[in-house]
């Protein structure tokens, strides 16, 4: 008999929290070279055209955690996964064997296909095999394993890179890792049984059409819209993050070194503060948290804007990480308890649609306003917008999910949210 719940699916559940690893430490290899890479190696100088290879990253990413959320209802969780890390395999070759920077960016297309397809499986599986009660533990440890993940592997590359070479730091660490992700995701079993067996205690729900879930996350449907706002405003200043931070400290004095440290101190705050996060907002809700943090992100954004030394940046990051880490766990566990099981796989996948076209927006916006007015400038301008998100979604959200009432949350949408 099918068991939901964090101990009687802990093999499976660790099993993925490494897996989620793995998949962090992909993306984690570039956050703190490519933009050093594209001014050294490739004599690009536009910071708009820098930060490109982030848009397209968030692009396909965007799109594939949509297709990957379908995929994941209609078909099944594991072979989704699989099919991530297959597609993450040339990724290494590419950019080592770049002769120009549009070959970085057609890696970076290919590396958010991956992460859109085997971050969102390993999300949708952990929420699967916990059960209505404890999603914002199970998502503190999902976000936990990936963005510490994320900064290890940033630091790494950026030590390496500054011995070896730039694109030798990325490629022979992406290999590895690439390879060892897929042989572990091959272990990984589906989870479909748990969702009808958590399908059977809650409330009977139509499934919507793709559709029509994206239009009422628009506007109509409060908590819908609110989540996905809320992350891609997020994600909107984590572009930001990843983009221009490296160019601002080097082009600030410091060393690469220094540089990849600073990089790697705000993924890795984030990462091991939502083992905490995550698991408060089942008992606190969700409301809290999210608000809470979205405006510590955006006061850490007027700190990173206004600070010109080592230490400064570093406490600022610190508290970058704190906010970030509030609100990321706490927006997909909210995601869970709107979604009835039967579609939970496609509401995941909107959300992330919206949260990940906020990598696109910030290369965009902060590549334009740095372009235009200076760095301090354009993190000034994400950092206020980041607070605005947070007002926003204090006065649309409205929380049923504290200590997970949201068992009877399934009706949610096809009431309006309201």
């Amino acid at each position: 008999m099918t068991t939901l719940g964090l101990r009687a699916n802990w093999r499976q559940f660790t099993l993925l929290v490494v897996v989620n690893a793995f998949v962090g430490a992909m993306v984690g290899l570039e956050r703190s070279v490519m933009p050093v890479l594209a001014a050294r190696d490739f004599h690009v100088t536009s910071a708009t055209a820098i930060l490109s290879f982030i848009a397209t990253f968030g692009l396909t990413k965007a799109f594939t955690n949509l297709f990957a959320g379908w995929m994941a209802d209609r078909r099944s969780r594991r072979p989704t996964l699989l099919l991530g890390w297959l597609v993450a395999l040339p990724v290494p070759a590419l950019i080592f064997w770049a002769p120009s920077w549009s070959w970085i960016v057609m890696a970076n297309a290919l590396l958010g296909i991956n992460q859109g397809l085997a971050w969102s499986s390993t999300v949708i599986m952990k929420i699967d095999l916990v059960g209505p009660r404890r999603r914002g533990l199970a998502m503190g440890l999902n976000e936990f394993a990936g963005y510490v993940a994320v900064g290890i592997a940033g630091l790494a590359a950026g030590l390496v890179g500054n011995r070896y070479g730039l694109k030798e730091g990325t490629a022979y660490g992406g290999f590895a890792i690439a390879v060892v992700g897929f042989s572990l995701s091959w272990f990984v079993r589906e989870t479909a049984p748990h969702v009808r067996r958590e399908a059977q205690d809650s409330v009977a729900a139509d499934r919507p059409e793709l559709r029509e879930l994206i239009k009422r996350s628009l506007w109509s449907d409060a908590g819908m819209f609110s989540v996905s706002q809320a992350g891609l405003i997020n994600n909107l200043n984590d572009g930001l993050a990843w983009g221009i931070f490296p160019l601002l400290f080097i082009g600030a004095g410091l060393t690469l070194s220094e540089t990849s440290v600073l990089v790697a101190v705000y993924p890795v705050t984030w990462g091991v503060c939502q083992l905490a996060t995550g698991a408060l907002s089942d008992h606190w809700g969700r409301r809290g948290p999210i608000v809470a943090g979205m405006v510590i992100q955006g006061a850490a954004l007027l700190g990173v804007a206004a600070a010109h030394s080592y230490s400064a940046w570093l406490v600022s990051l610190v508290m970058l990480g704190v906010g970030t880490a509030l609100v990321y766990p706490t927006l997909l566990a909210a995601v869970g308890d709107i979604a009835h099981p039967s579609w939970r796989g496609m509401a995941v996948g909107v959300y992330r649609l919206w949260r990940d076209l906020g990598y696109v927006a910030g290369a965009l916006v902060a590549g334009t306003l740095a372009d235009a007015f200076g760095m301090s400038v354009a993190i000034q301008a994400i950092g206020l917008v980041t607070v605005l998100s947070g007002i926003v979604f204090a006065i649309r959200f409205r929380d049923g999910a504290a200590g997970h009432r949201g068992t009877q949350v399934t009706a949610h949408l096809h009431s309006g949210g309201r």
